[in-house]
């Protein structure tokens, strides 16, 4: 059976040295944590979207800062994903949790993502490589994401 690519975005919201992990609680992740995401709709630029899941899941209005790069896993559902991951400051909003989707959230200390072993993540391995990058300062310029109609009119 041939597996879709799905096209997801994530975003590691940071403050000083904190980075903000929410809880999942859509069906099967449910209890999981992960930073802020979700699937890029159809014709939606890749930015947008991410700044759109972020206010959807937390409530804040986020500007997006650079990325951290683009992952190619096989998902904990099985499912072979390309993610792009952003890095972004909150400019706005309020705390909110989409409850359908989220449960609970927090600002964690960057050093102790992966020090609570009560938290499961819902793809460790690829949430430990966006970790090592942030920790080393591994991030790449919004210019790699050049909207459609910037190309176009270059053309």
């Amino acid at each position: 059976m041939k597996k879709d690519i799905v096209l997801v975005m994530s975003v590691s919201l940071l403050q000083e040295d904190q980075v903000l992990l929410i809880q999942e609680n859509k069906p099967l992740v449910r209890d999981t944590w992960n930073f802020p995401g979700g699937r890029i709709e159809p014709g939606e630029a890749i930015l947008e979207a991410a700044r759109r899941e972020v206010r959807e899941e937390t409530g804040y209005e986020a500007e997006l800062t650079g990325t951290t790069g683009v992952y190619h896993f096989l998902s904990s559902l099985n499912h072979h994903v390309i993610m792009f991951h952003f890095t972004g400051q909150v400019v706005g909003g309020s705390l909110q949790w989409a409850t359908d989707e989220i449960q609970d959230g927090r600002w964690v200390p960057m050093s102790d993502v992966f020090e609570d072993h009560c938290m499961v993540f819902r793809d460790p391995v690829v949430m430990r490589q966006i970790v090592e990058n942030l920790k080393n300062g591994v991030l790449h310029p919004l210019t790699l994401f050049n909207p459609a109609s910037l190309i176009s009119t270059l053309m």
